[in-house]
């Protein structure tokens, strides 16, 4: 199928981009990489009158270290986040996740902040994102705000985003020196979305502890109990254990649908025991 007609709009500037999603009146749509936006414009899911394409904006092109912070522009890419194009990304978890997203030709176009607001719950971003209990900078015409990614999707493909808003930044906390993380996931095929996927992260110097588990019917969810018995004991827990706690955060799952779930867990936390790294 071919998308149906729409007006399509590649500002300059945030300024002037954020005023053309407030003349958009419901009837607009933000671009990121169009890895998502274009396959639903071409299959009629989506029908905008206008497509704001924000890739181009300068004030979500950049990354900076702001000490206990670093900032990353909602338009910067995966291949990019990927090759370590900005410093402070390199060598991160960041770095880690963003080269097992899907394909090189989708990493090329895909942006951050894209990912973050299509709310796949399978989707790379929202799970690393949570885990690192990041916070996204959302601006519009007239306001800025800063939401939690705990409290930021609240089910698949619906957040918090409201009309006229964009995701100009995320804030990521950033790791001491013997911060510790894991990150797995199973695919039936290379490049596809996960069935099961886990994010663990655990900082001694702030005392943060946080295993997170996505491919959910919804928004990722945390297993606080395994987090907090790691954190403790340094071992890994028992199968016994997650399939557990997975009963609490994702009662519907059925036992082959655990059994992954609870595999990934694992390997995770096998990451997170064997490995030291730094965000």
């Amino acid at each position: 199928m071919k998308a149906a007609l729409f007006e399509y709009v590649r500002p300059q500037t945030l300024k002037d981009g954020l005023l053309r999603l407030a003349e958009g009146q419901g009837a607009v749509k933000v671009m990121g990489g169009s890895q998502s936006l274009g396959p639903m414009l071409n299959l009629r899911l989506a029908r905008p009158k206008v497509v704001v394409d924000c890739t181009a904006l300068p004030e979500m092109r950049g990354v900076t270290d702001s000490g206990g912070v670093i900032r990353i522009g909602g338009a910067v890419t995966h291949a990019e986040i990927e090759d370590g194009v900005f410093p402070p990304l390199r060598g991160t978890l960041l770095q880690t996740v963003a080269a097992g997203i899907a394909y090189r030709a989708i990493r090329n176009c895909g942006t951050l902040a894209g990912s973050l607001a299509h709310a796949d719950p399978a989707a790379d971003w929202v799970l690393t994102m949570m885990a690192l209990e990041a916070k996204l900078e959302v601006i519009s015409s007239g306001s800025k705000r800063m939401i939690s990614m705990d409290l930021f999707m609240h089910g698949a493909y619906t957040t918090d985003l409201a009309e006229g808003e964009l995701i100009s930044t995320i804030h990521v906390p950033k790791l001491g020196n013997k911060a510790r993380w894991g990150y797995s996931k199973f695919c039936r095929k290379t490049g596809e979305f996960p069935e099961a996927s886990c994010c663990a992260v655990f900082d001694p110097h702030r005392g943060f502890a946080r295993v997170v588990v996505g491919a959910l019917d919804g928004a990722p969810q945390a297993l606080t109990s395994i987090a907090a018995a790691v954190a403790e004991s340094g071992a890994i827990p028992t199968r016994v254990d997650i399939d557990k706690a997975l009963e609490v955060v994702a009662p519907r799952k059925d036992a082959i649908d655990r059994k992954l779930i609870t595999a990934a867990v694992l390997r995770c936390l096998e990451q997170v025991l064997g490995k030291e790294k730094t965000l």
